[in-house]
């Protein structure tokens, strides 16, 4: 994430002799002499680390990630409750000024804002009980990721020296984010922002801080002010499917000289566009704007952040999508097993790990190129038996 030069040389430093592992006492000391080598005081340090522990449920909640081995239709149909629509769309009008605001200033769309509020927090009612320092540093410590949890630990402590952050009492979801729309702490430092004029931004309690301070860091993620992120569209049967994937953008008016056309109004011009097809060539139809790939800095996930672009668009009034009759998917453990055969086949599918990520989806259309098969990088159980 980008950080102000201020904040940067702040969290800037070398880097503490274990990175990960070990003992946890003896990592949290070694965090604790690179901050105060960063540049903070010790009492500072001292009171910021005191009592901090190790969170065996943190583990847990990151290791039983499996709704998201769930396919697009499966998954959306989860997470779009129809109380979430009623309720996005009683927050659109009831923050009706709010959102105004926020457009004008950073050109993002209210339903964008709403579906990260409803999917992260049941609009702020759900924000989590994790000890939020004590989960930085235990995912810190942990192996898998520290790299990116690491930084968000030095950032909190800023923040516990700015007086904006309570080590003891701060909470939040088991990942470290904090407030109505879950922001990691460095995320805080550069986006911050105090939407509702008290002189604090405080995202636990003030919707209008939270919604201001998600919209900021989308624009300085890159998000295009005013510009479309995602639009449901029809393809005809005759496209060549080597063609789709997030990684082929192209003008949408090439698309529409191949038979593409929008499901509802007409497609947006002068744009880059990719097609999505999350389900293969018979299931559901996207043309993924620009936009939509700063989504990605939200979250990683492929099949959450295609449902959260897609929510924002029924927020907005679109109809819910087409699901067309897609070709049946792949188990948990059949996926597995295509990816641990296509790893022996020497692809990259970015981890082993039952999930159809963007890394997968790869994978598996170049492999449907090669062996001559429709390739809308849907794996099925042909594709695995063929492999």
């Amino acid at each position: 994430m980008r950080a102000l030069a201020l904040v940067l040389s702040l969290l800037a430093g070398p880097a503490a002799a274990q990175t990960c592992g070990g003992s946890f006492s003896t990592f949290v000391n070694e965090l604790r002499a690179e901050a105060v080598n960063r540049g903070h005081q010790r009492a500072t340090v001292d009171g910021f680390f005191r009592g901090t522990r190790r969170d065996p449920d943190v583990i847990a909640a990151d290791r039983r990630q499996g709704h998201f081995q769930l396919n697009f239709i499966d998954f959306s149909d989860r997470l779009i409750a129809q109380y979430r629509v009623d309720n996005g769309k009683y927050y659109a009008n009831q923050l009706d000024s709010l959102f105004d605001r926020i457009e004008a200033r950073y050109g993002v769309s209210r339903g964008v804002l709403l579906a990260f509020w409803a999917f992260e927090t049941d609009f702020g009612q759900v924000q989590g009980d994790y000890n939020t320092r004590d989960a930085l540093v235990t995912l810190a410590h942990d192996c898998r990721r520290p790299d990116l949890f690491r930084p968000h630990v030095f950032a909190a402590l800023e923040l516990f020296a700015r007086g904006s952050f309570d080590p003891d009492t701060t909470t939040g979801a088991w990942a470290g984010e904090i407030g109505q729309v879950q922001m990691l702490p460095e995320d805080i430092l550069t986006n911050g922002i105090d939407g509702d004029g008290d002189g604090r931004v405080t995202l636990k309690t003030s919707s209008a801080d939270a919604l201001m301070s998600g919209a900021a860091m989308l624009s300085d993620l890159g998000w295009r002010a005013d510009a479309p992120w995602l639009q449901e569209i029809r393809v005809p049967d005759t496209l060549d499917w080597s063609l789709t994937g997030l990684d082929q953008p192209r003008p949408t008016s090439d698309w529409a000289a191949m038979g593409v056309t929008a499901r509802t109004g007409s497609l947006h011009q002068n744009l880059e566009s990719a097609v999505l097809l999350p389900m293969g060539r018979k299931g559901p139809a996207f043309l993924a704007y620009p936009n939509f790939n700063v989504y990605f800095e939200w979250n990683k996930s492929f099949v959450y952040v295609l449902t959260a672009a897609y929510f924002a668009n029924i927020l907005e009034g679109a109809p819910r999508f087409d699901p067309g009759n897609p070709d049946p998917g792949l188990s948990g453990q059949e996926i597995i097993a295509l990816q641990e055969k296509l790893v022996a086949r020497g692809y990259d599918v970015g981890g082993i790990d039952g999930i159809i990520g963007a890394m997968t989806r790869d994978a598996v259309q170049k492999e449907q190129v090669r062996r001559g098969l429709p390739a809308d990088a849907w794996p099925t159980r042909d594709l695995l038996d063929a492999l």
